[in-house]
């Protein structure tokens, strides 16, 4: 676990909370009478310039392109945040303490210490999470109904076609013990038909849904992985200038780099890795 941070503009090193303290105020204002001695008393003025920092939310993560959707998004939002680093890859997903939080044993998941009403919650589901995260600061999910139906479409197309396809195109191009043509081009063919659909809705806008939005955080990682396995970009420029185009904010930088460390042991590890296929691609059903 890391200490709790808030996105900056700075280096990545630089995790102050985004808050600003007022400046004193130096025009001449009538004097007040001070609080009498023994009394104890804050004046009333004083209380209202003393805000209580907000506990950090709890971010259960590990660096995938599920995870960096939720670590973009609080980058994005400035939200101070504590990692806990939940390694897939050795099976920690099935902690009872995590499945009370996210049932279906995976991540990402948060817990919001100042959740509605001012008590906590935890969400599960990357979807949810961006959802639930727009709508309590009110970014990056806009509050008029026509513009969030734009931000939904595209949220979970890719939800429902761009992650799970091009995780599948990933599992048995570089995971499955045995090749099978079939099943590789399946895929390949189905993320390229998807990164056609992007390209062709980029047309004459910078992002998914017109502004950005969570939909963009939504799909970088998962296009960055399809990338990665040989797509060719110059087939798809709208798509491409997208990709440059997030690549440069900042927050995005950020939240892709977030945990990074986290799985340079197992990629120089083979051992390693086929325990971590034991455990990611054996799943069943548990009592």
């Amino acid at each position: 676990m890391v200490k709790a941070k808030a996105a900056t503009s700075g280096r990545r090193g630089n995790r102050s909370s985004p808050a600003v303290a007022a400046k004193p105020n130096k025009k001449k204002t009538a004097k007040r009478a001070a609080p009498r001695p023994g009394k104890g008393k804050t004046p009333g003025n004083a209380k209202a310039r003393i805000a209580k920092a907000p506990a950090p939310i709890e971010l259960y993560y590990w660096p995938t392109p599920n995870g960096w959707k939720i670590s973009i998004m609080l980058e994005e939002c400035r939200l101070p945040y504590v990692l806990k680093p939940v390694n897939i890859s050795k099976g920690e997903q099935f902690a009872p303490a995590f499945l009370k939080i996210s049932p279906n044993n995976r991540m990402p998941a948060i817990v919001d210490p100042a959740g509605p009403g001012g008590r906590p919650i935890s969400v599960f589901e990357s979807g949810a999470i961006l959802q639930y995260l727009g709508r309590k600061t009110g970014k990056f999910y806009p509050a008029d109904e026509r513009r969030r139906v734009a931000v939904d479409e595209w949220l979970f197309w890719q939800m429902g076609g761009l992650g799970p396809m091009t995780g599948q195109a990933n599992h048995f191009a570089n995971y499955a013990p045995e090749k099978i043509p079939y099943a590789i081009t399946r895929y390949r063919n189905e993320v390229n038909r998807l990164f056609g659909v992007m390209d062709k809705q980029l047309t004459g806008r910078d992002y998914l849904a017109g502004a950005y939005s969570i939909a963009d955080m939504a799909s970088i990682g998962w296009v960055l992985s399809g990338i990665r396995l040989g797509e060719d970009m110059a087939k798809f420029p709208r798509l491409a200038a997208w990709v440059e185009r997030l690549q440069k904010r900042p927050a995005v930088q950020r939240g892709l780099a977030l945990g990074k460390e986290l799985r340079q042991v197992q990629a120089n590890d083979p051992k390693a890795q086929e325990e971590a296929r034991k455990i990611l691609f054996g799943q069943r059903a548990r009592p």
